[in-house]
């Protein structure tokens, strides 16, 4: 005896989307503005990251020369976090050590303070995300559980389908936003760590400079 079993409805993603309600615009609005971010700071850190082998070589001879101007016009032409904390360098050269070095490190600050520019967003969403997801769902059980107050004892599975929809649809949601941003967070955040080390030892390759005889 042949048995027919009856394929089951398909859901497109759209739909199950909708299914979890309005919470659903915020958890894609922060998923919108984290991809946004990361994608303006990964191009941002990517060029940040690139250095010239030659430039502390070039820096070191116009130094050892007496040309700070040219090697000024150098660090302008290179335009990269590590130029602009020489150049600040340069510009200071015949005062005390000291103060040379707290411009350099001042200079360092400003620039990964400017590369970490929207990284309060990813963290934000990595721990709001998932608040909110559990919002939806609180608010899908309310919702299933005044389904079934409501229709009394004539209630069924369809009576509050709708709630258990939304709940578990906006667990999923924010969870699934929530990891991307954090995954997003803790890159970028390598990479600017990455980058801030080099700036340091730039400063301590540049202040070596300074105490280094004319060849």
């Amino acid at each position: 005896m042949n048995e027919t079993v009856a394929a089951a409805p398909s859901m497109s993603f759209w739909d199950l989307c909708l299914q979890g309600g309005w919470t659903m615009i915020p958890l894609a609005l922060l998923l919108l503005l984290s991809i946004y971010v990361f994608i303006d700071r990964f191009i941002a850190l990517t060029g940040a990251a690139k250095e010239d082998e030659n430039f502390m070589k070039l820096i070191r001879g116009y130094i050892h020369e007496g040309e700070t101007e040219s090697a000024l016009n150098l660090c302008h032409a290179t335009q990269t976090p590590y130029s602009r904390l020489i150049a600040k360098g340069i510009s200071r050269i015949g005062r005390p050590v000291n103060d040379v070095l707290v411009a350099i490190e001042n200079t360092g600050n400003l620039e990964i303070a400017n590369l970490s520019r929207g990284l309060p967003w990813l963290a934000t969403t990595a721990a709001g995300a998932p608040m909110i997801g559990f919002l939806g769902t609180v608010i899908g059980m309310v919702q299933a559980f005044y389904a079934i107050a409501q229709a009394g004892s004539s209630a069924s599975i369809d009576s509050f389908a709708s709630g258990i929809y939304a709940a578990l649809v906006t667990t999923v949601a924010g969870l699934i936003v929530g990891i991307i941003a954090l995954f997003a967070y803790n890159f970028l955040v390598a990479r600017i760590n990455k980058i801030m080390n080099k700036l340091e030892a730039r400063t301590m390759d540049f202040m070596d400079l300074l105490n280094e005889p004319a060849a």
